[in-house]
């Protein structure tokens, strides 16, 4: 099966050539660098040889032996750069045409000297191919072969078939007359070509993205070694799915910080391409853009279409439960609840606003979300007047990071987004699913509920057996669920004054002490003039064969009076009545309590303690499934016999 190399490729390519397509012969292959993967290959036309150096996203190519030593390839994108004062071909795009032969010619390295060589001498590589493998066969496993190559076949029944593979390309690449007189000074004031997101790499000259703007994050400003500073990062989308991150500072922040709009498209050149950092940039993409002086950002003032909007990576709910803490994910689902927001006071002093919602999807798992800072005031307060008025929408979470501590849970950061309600499939199976059944689904949370050495699955007790079976008196707590109702609030100590300086991402939460200019904390050592306000609700529940004390801390506290300490505080003070019937108005319902119950030493004293853990109210679809398997369940007592005595 004879095979022809394309003419002089080398050469042209090295002249400058973009276009061609032309067919080479992997001579070799090397994996280089220490830190990241990359191949090193070596590219023959039959006469001439070069080095090429291939794009990190056709690594799976050599993996998976679709490109190895004797490979015939077709290059679809190409550059060629200078590296360390020599010439490389690097390879963004190429296909394989024969995935094994012999090598073609006998090629010699290219130098600088050589000039595009006049009908080369082309090697060919002859196969014969059995009579049972069909050449459509062939054709199926190149994937684009043709639109490579014209094949000109018979096929003949017990016959040997041979093809002759002749590539469709152009002729050897000439460069334009006002290019040549001018030198390669002049190659450089040529239009960037517009390349895709995933073929950027550092070892490209000159390039240009067409991508749309995602997200856009806040003006921050920094102090270092290096004096003062500022520094504002956008996230690009391109119309074959590729993102990455563009990082501007100082100068360049003024240049480009008012012209970058979220959801805008725009073509983008002349930046440097460095190795990403992944704590800081959740990206699939392992370099980062830094816009320069010399850099453009151009808006693109037609729509492009052909670039989604945004692009997401959902997981279920359930999936969460087996992330790793810090990871950074998509996930959408149904706003089942919304807390109020309350004020929270960072370890710099600055006053925050946190507000947590549930969300559940069809997987049978809802989850914690928390927000922070504006997203409390903008999606959140929009979220909380529809589940309040009886709507339960759809919110999509681009980019929540994970977090561990007391179950997982999902919260916000700069680069996170909410879409309330969006326009996709994803959001319209979902509102059907909870219209049509989703809402009654019963559902585990992961959050505050899946604790170290705790059970995923709910166990219900009732109040008499915490005390009957002994609960909470082995190593571990025991975690269990029980159907009550709260009969009797203590009023005269429901909260505690606490610490709201953050320590790292989590609030101190230090019981303070009044002083004279404010509230002192002996952990942080530190006086602010306001503290924050936290539950320590004190209440008994009671079943249909018991009564018992628990405590009820912040998150529960608020599920159970439905609004903050600080305001019930407010409350209490000001206006009394309206205090007592809020508390009236929580007693004599039932809910659904999930307990954690461990012994503690108090003094001397060893005392069994029940927290609140969490508080939903009574699902009666879900409850009425769950009392249907306990009597079929229900172990049945074989029937008396009769007795033959008579009285």
């Amino acid at each position: 099966m004879p095979v022809n190399l394309t003419p002089n490729a080398i050469a042209a390519i090295n002249g400058g050539d973009v276009n061609s397509k032309p067919l080479v012969q992997v001579l070799d292959i090397k994996l280089i660098g220490n830190t990241q993967e990359r191949y090193r290959l070596l590219l023959s036309d039959s006469a001439l040889s070069q080095h090429a150096m291939l794009a990190t996203q056709l690594n799976d190519q050599v993996k998976s032996a679709r490109v190895k030593k004797g490979s015939v390839v077709q290059l679809i994108d190409y550059i060629c750069s200078n590296v360390q004062n020599r010439k490389i071909i690097v390879v963004l795009n190429m296909e394989t045409i024969i995935p094994d032969c012999d090598i073609i010619g006998n090629p010699r390295m290219y130098s600088g000297s050589d000039a595009a060589l006049p009908n080369a001498g082309n090697g060919n590589c002859e196969r014969t191919i059995n009579s049972n493998i069909s050449v459509g066969n062939l054709i199926q496993n190149s994937q684009s072969f043709q639109s490579a190559v014209k094949p000109n076949y018979q096929s003949l029944s017990g016959q040997t078939v041979q093809q002759s593979f002749r590539p469709s390309v152009q002729p050897p690449y000439q460069p334009p007359p006002n290019y040549r007189s001018h030198g390669a000074i002049m190659k450089n004031e040529a239009p960037a070509r517009i390349i895709p997101i995933s073929a950027l790499n550092p070892y490209q000259g000159r390039w240009a993205i067409k991508a749309r703007v995602t997200a856009k994050g806040d003006l921050r400003r920094y102090n270092n070694a290096r004096g003062d500073g500022k520094v504002f990062s956008f996230d690009l989308l391109d119309s074959d799915g590729g993102e990455i991150r563009a990082t501007c500072f100082n100068a360049v922040v003024d240049r480009f910080y008012d012209v970058i709009e979220v959801g805008k498209v725009y073509l983008i050149s002349k930046g440097s391409l460095k190795p990403v950092q992944k704590n800081f940039n959740h990206l699939k993409n392992e370099w980062e853009i830094f816009l320069e002086a010399t850099s453009t950002v151009d808006l693109c003032q037609d729509e492009d279409v052909s670039i989604p909007q945004q692009q997401f990576f959902f997981r279920p709910i359930s999936d969460i439960e087996n992330a790793e803490n810090n990871s950074i994910i998509d996930v959408i689902g149904i706003v089942a609840s919304v807390n109020p927001s309350v004020p929270i006071m960072r370890k710099n002093g600055m006053e925050t606003q946190r507000r947590i919602l549930n969300l559940k999807d069809g997987s049978g798992r809802t989850v914690e979300v928390t927000l922070w800072g504006e997203f409390c005031n903008r999606e959140g307060q929009k979220l909380q007047e529809m589940v309040d008025s009886g709507f339960f929408p759809v919110l999509a979470v681009k980019a929540g990071k994970v977090s561990d501590f007391s179950g997982k849970s999902l919260g916000t950061i700069s680069s996170t987004q909410l879409f309330l309600n969006p326009d996709i499939p994803e959001a319209q199976n979902l509102r059907k699913w909870f219209d049509f059944g989703g809402k009654n689904a019963a559902s585990l949370s992961i959050s505050r509920e899946n604790m170290p050495g705790g059970s995923k699955n709910e166990v219900r007790k009732a109040v008499s057996q915490i005390k009957e079976e002994g609960l909470g008196r082995s190593e571990k707590p025991d975690w269990i669920t029980v159907k009550a109702t709260i009969t009797f609030i203590k009023t005269d100590s429901f909260f505690y004054t606490a610490c709201p300086l953050m320590i790292g991402d989590r609030q101190c939460n230090k019981k303070v002490t009044k002083s004279n200019s404010g509230w002192t904390c002996d952990r942080c050592n530190q006086e602010f003039e306001e503290c924050e306000y936290r539950y320590l609700l004190q209440a008994q529940i009671q079943d249909h064969t018991g009564i018992t004390w628990v405590t009820a801390f912040q998150e529960s506290g608020e599920e159970i009076m439905g609004i903050s300490a600080k305001e019930m505080f407010t409350l209490k003070e000001h206006d009394d009545d309206r205090f007592r019937d809020l508390i009236r108005s929580r007693l004599f319902k039932q809910l659904l309590f999930r307990l954690k119950i461990k012994e503690e030493l108090y003094g001397d004293e060893q005392r069994v303690k029940i927290t609140v853990v969490k508080v939903e109210k009574v699902n009666y679809s879900a409850e009425s499934r769950h009392l249907l398997n306990l009597l079929t369940n229900f172990p049945r007592v074989a029937a008396m016999p009769k007795s033959n005595t008579q009285c």
